[in-house]
């Protein structure tokens, strides 16, 4: 696994979100994009991470960042959480987990005391040209976005 480093260009994907819809990283030069790879939609943990960035949104967004989530789940898994949980940022559906492979977000990580091979909670900040700023490797859940927050300056 091959872990992005500041500086780097980000990797280009295009995937679907939640309505199906297309999204690919090179239309959104011009925005710097906040990518969170997250393991399972609607688990404790996902729902916390997923909620934090809905509840900052309006300050990120004002910092003109967008924000939008990455996992394996299909795209009406997908529309169920959003609508769940009130996000209102793009979900986007990776279910061959290229793009988590491509980002460093799939890998070996410990489960419960074993080793297993899956997501790895990742948050990873590309900057308006492309090239990534921060990348956050084994992040938890819970405070991540206020840490995100504050490496952006975003009060």
């Amino acid at each position: 696994m091959a872990l992005l480093e500041p500086g780097t260009a980000a990797p280009d994907f295009t995937l679907v979100d939640q309505d199906d819809a297309p999204v690919s990283l090179h239309d959104l030069r011009g925005t710097p994009i906040i990518l969170f790879f997250y393991p399972a939609a609607m688990t404790p943990g996902c729902t916390t991470e997923a909620c934090d960035f809905r509840d900052s949104l309006a300050p990120l967004q004002a910092a003109g960042y967008a924000v939008m989530g990455v996992s394996r789940d299909d795209t009406a898994t997908l529309r169920r959480f959003r609508e769940r949980d009130g996000l209102t940022y793009p979900l986007l559906s990776d279910p061959d987990h290229a793009v988590h492979d491509a980002y460093g977000a799939w890998g070996e990580k410990m489960n419960y005391g074993k080793t297993v091979e899956g997501v790895i909670r990742s948050t990873i900040v590309v900057d308006a040209e492309g090239l990534v700023t921060h990348a956050l490797y084994n992040v938890k859940a819970t405070g991540h976005v206020a840490r995100v927050r504050s490496l952006l300056g975003v009060g």
